[in-house]
Formats: C-alpha cells, structure tokens, sequence
C-alpha cells in the first residue's frame, strides 16, 4: 500500500498526537468509511511525538518506538496508509519503515539535514509551510527534499503570524505555492485556527468554528488536498483540543468541502 500527493483531492486526517486506549482505531476506523463513501484518498496522521510544544511539561506522544508500533497497528486494521511527523534527521529512516508518507513541521521547514533525510527514504514527503515565511521562500525547502532522491512532495499552507495570537490564510498563497514549489498545495485547516499561547496554562488556544469556511474558502481557492485533525472527543485530546474536529461531524465536513472542489474544478 502506498501513498501519493499527485491524486487530488485528497485528505489528511487523524488525531494531533498517538494517544492510548481506542482513540486511534476509532478514528481509522471512521476515516476508512469516510474513504470509501466519498470517494476520496484519506491518509491517516497521528504523530509519536510533538517535540515542539508551548511547556515542559505538555504530552508529547509514547515517543518513536512505541508510536510506530501504534501507527503499524493501525495500518494493518484500517488498511489506511499513514503519514507521521519526523523532527530530527535520524528519525526519517525508522519512520519511513512503518509510514507511507513523512510530515516536517512547519517550526522545522527550514532545516536543511532533516529535509534531504526524509527525502533519502524515498517516502511522499509533506512540508509545512513556516508561519512567518512568504510562499516563494517554500521553494528551497521543497527543492532538499527532492535533492534527497523523494519526487512525491507537497507542501502546506498553514497560515502566517501577522500579529500576536493569530493566524491569517491568504487565500493567494495556493497559486503562489503551487507556482514557487511546483508541488501540491495541503490546507491545514485545524492549525489555522490555533492561537499560540492563548489557552489555558499557555497552551495553544483556538477558534475551531472558523475551520468550515476556511475550509470552504481553500477548496474553492486552489488548495490540492485537506489537513485536518479530528478526536471523538476534542476537549480531552492530549494536543491541540481547542482546534481538533469532532470525529462524529467530520463526514459532513469533508463532503462539503469536496463538493465545493468539485465545483471549482469543473
């Protein structure tokens, strides 16, 4: 089983980070019937760990050892492939045996090792767009990438600091991205709507009743594939709760969006 950027639209989905219990078969499990009743490629995203968190002391995942094993588990039951992030270069290689599909995030874009690493696996391979990078700078991030031997990479827009506590999508940055990176374009709609350090204790705070018409807005502006993060019950997700989907409305909220696409692309 493998996995592509080339086949738009598709989506990216899952909880923010590999957490215990039934949280990770549930959501496979529903993405899986999301898959086949719409129609639409679904990647299954859950990270082993979160090494950029607001505090200390915030969850980061089991780690890589343990979160593979999860994320090897759930492949084999939902029959989904999988896309995890990678925060250091000799991560790559490790995830890239259990994942279809590498993620650098956005804090890392930059990172010259980490990127040639994830593209020496030879794995599909999701770039973030920084906050506070213009869409023209994403070029050489993707180009180390490839320069690595990965051809299968994307890049996504995840919205850009204009002022303290907020992201702001530029709707232009679709085109611009496609045209700078000649790659497709993910709209992360979850990340969009976080605001750093605004939450309780300084984690990261959000508008989660934004994302539908930013969603909307991106399907109708150009973007290629859809980021988003969903938990059966967002409040007690151990990342990330003020912006995660709830699981029981996301169906509705991909077949709208995918209509909107279509209707973009007639």
């Amino acid at each position: 089983m493998g996995w592509t950027f080339a086949r738009a639209p598709f989506l990216i989905a899952g909880p923010c980070v590999v957490e215990p219990g039934d949280v990770l078969p549930r959501v496979a499990e529903a993405l899986a019937g999301i898959a086949s009743r719409r129609g639409v490629a679904v990647c299954f995203k859950a990270s082993f760990d979160k090494a950029n968190r607001a505090r200390g002391d915030a969850a980061r995942g089991p780690g890589m050892e343990e979160g593979l094993r999860v994320l090897e588990r759930v492949r084999a039951a939902s029959g989904l492939p999988v896309l995890t992030d990678i925060h250091e270069s000799a991560q790559a290689g490790p995830a890239a045996e259990v994942a279809d599909a590498l993620q650098i995030p956005a804090f890392l874009c930059r990172q010259t090792d980490l990127l040639v690493a994830a593209g020496r696996t030879g794995r599909p391979v999701n770039v973030k767009k920084g906050q506070w990078m213009q869409a023209d700078a994403m070029a050489g991030a993707l180009d180390k990438v490839r320069s690595g031997g990965s051809a299968d990479v994307a890049v996504t827009e995840r919205g850009t600091f204009f002022g303290y506590g907020d992201l702001v999508v530029d709707m232009r940055n679709f085109a611009r991205l496609r045209a700078a990176t000649g790659a497709p374009v993910v709209f992360d709609a979850t990340h969009a709507v976080q605001q750093p350090g605004l939450g309780a204790g300084g984690a990261s705070g959000g508008q989660r009743e934004h994302i539908p018409a930013l969603l909307a807005a991106a399907a109708v502006a150009g973007a290629d594939g859809f980021f988003v993060e969903t938990h059966p019950e967002p409040a007690r997700a151990l990342s990330d709760a003020a912006t995660q989907w709830p699981l029981d409305r996301l169906d509705a909220l991909v077949g709208r969006t995918l209509e909107l696409w279509a209707r973009a692309h007639d």
